[in-house]
């Protein structure tokens, strides 16, 4: 898995997935997941479908989810707003552009890089 060592250096376990519907497939394996960070562009299904079935789920109400993308589009942003996300993450970002969105919505920090 390509991102863990960068996630167990902020303290967090990674559990990662190739494409939206394996993303929903490793929630439904993984009770203890705080924040999910979705990428827009992904194949099968993409972040904003991701989005949209995971909010449509009360299981999942309090899941923080983050955006990571090159969308700048104001009317894109907003449909993903409107569909449950919870910040953005701009392409390409730093441990620390991270660290801070992930305090905003209120994700515990373990450790800082």
């Amino acid at each position: 898995m390509k991102h863990q060592s960068e996630f167990a250096a902020l303290g967090f376990d990674a559990v990662e997935a190739e494409h939206g519907q394996q993303g929903l497939e490793r929630l439904e394996q993984c009770d203890d997941i705080e924040f999910v960070l979705v990428d827009w562009n992904m194949p099968v299904m993409n972040g904003l479908e991701f989005v949209k079935v995971v909010r449509s789920s009360p299981k999942y109400e309090r899941l923080r989810l983050v955006m990571v993308t090159t969308e700048t589009e104001p009317a894109r942003m907003a449909r993903a707003l409107m569909a449950g996300v919870d910040e953005f993450v701009m392409k390409p970002f730093t441990p620390d552009i991270l660290i801070d969105k992930l305090k905003l919505i209120g994700v515990a920090m373990q450790a800082t890089v």
